[in-house]
């Protein structure tokens, strides 16, 4: 009888605002290779598959060939680990529900699973970061928008259709900012990159205190923390106003859930105390007093762009093998 050999590489693939990275990750969880491309260039979901798959198979054949891969898994934004879809993402140029798993598995012949951003940052840091040993834990995703991923006793939390953890579409100022959901007052709009933003263009508007964040011409949140760091004070109260708000959405979260630690991962968790102690203040003040010390706040050290294609690998050895040549 002939025996089958055991595949010990998948491809773990990271679809961000910024880039989509794609890797060969073995079996020790190491990466083999690992290439990106700007994902903005391809507005055209069914162009951007294609130059995906493309890609993707040139990398295997030039590194082991179709033989040694078992399988992809794919990170992206409002991607639904249930359905395989990419489904209304708010972030993404795609508009409506793109079934990627199946279109990237017709193209490859590969068994593909989705999964969103956030839940496969917390594998990531489960597997290889701040969470390994943890079993109820919360993994938070700062940039262009904000997500987060519940682990509970060991396990994620998918909910009843795929879509727990969207905290960024919590209600936290009622009547207030235009979410990119359609919604008002979202989380999201106050505390990931545009509306960091909002807050800063609005309160230099308030005043005319002198403010480094007046000379800058594209003022990301990376920049307004280099002002903090430089003593600007009303940069400081930018983050003072956001972190508020991030606590008291966390402080909410927190009383339902229990979490042994909040990990803040993305672009936005490097603007550090500035933004999280004003948070960590209002979240002591307003979560449920018996568990009131007992949630640690946590920042990923880990490389956001190396650990996403890990977490994504993750995902990828969890999904049955398939072959179209099988």
């Amino acid at each position: 009888m002939e025996q089958e050999t055991i595949k010990k590489r998948v491809i773990g693939i990271d679809i961000s605002l910024e880039a989509t990275t794609y890797a060969i990750v073995d079996v020790k969880g190491e990466v083999v290779v690992m290439d990106s491309f700007p994902t903005l260039d391809y507005p055209d979901i069914n162009l951007f598959v294609s130059v995906l798959s493309e890609r993707v198979m040139e990398m295997v054949e030039r590194n082991g060939g179709y033989e040694s891969i078992r399988s992809v898994g794919i990170s992206a934004h409002s991607a639904n680990f249930m359905t395989g879809c990419i489904e209304n993402a708010p972030n993404l140029p795609w508009k409506g529900v793109i079934p990627l798993g199946a279109l990237l598995r017709d193209r490859t012949g590969y068994a593909v699973a989705v999964a969103n951003n956030a839940a496969v940052r917390a594998l990531g840091e489960h597997t290889y970061g701040l969470a390994r040993g943890m079993r109820d834990f919360v993994v938070l995703t700062m940039g262009s928008g904000l997500g987060s991923c519940l682990f509970s006793n060991g396990m994620i939390h998918q909910g009843n259709g795929g879509f727990a953890g969207e905290i960024g579409h919590t209600c936290i100022v009622n009547g207030g900012r235009r979410c990119g959901c359609g919604n008002k007052g979202c989380l999201e709009a106050y505390v990931a990159q545009k509306g960091i933003q909002a807050t800063a263009e609005e309160l230099m508007a308030q005043t005319a205190a002198p403010s480094l964040m007046r000379d800058v011409e594209d003022l990301t949140p990376q920049r307004i923390t280099a002002c903090c760091e430089q003593g600007d004070a009303l940069a400081i109260e930018v983050y003072r106003r956001t972190g508020e708000l991030l606590g008291m959405g966390l402080a909410n979260y927190a009383s339902m859930v229990d979490p042994e630690a909040f990990i803040f991962t993305g672009g936005i968790s490097k603007a550090g105390h500035w933004l999280l102690d004003p948070a960590k203040e209002v979240f002591d003040r307003y979560v449920f007093h018996n568990t009131c010390g007992k949630t640690q706040f946590l920042v990923s050290d880990e490389d956001k762009v190396e650990n996403d294609v890990l977490g994504a690998s993750i995902l990828a050895w969890e999904v049955r093998e398939y072959s179209l040549f099988k």
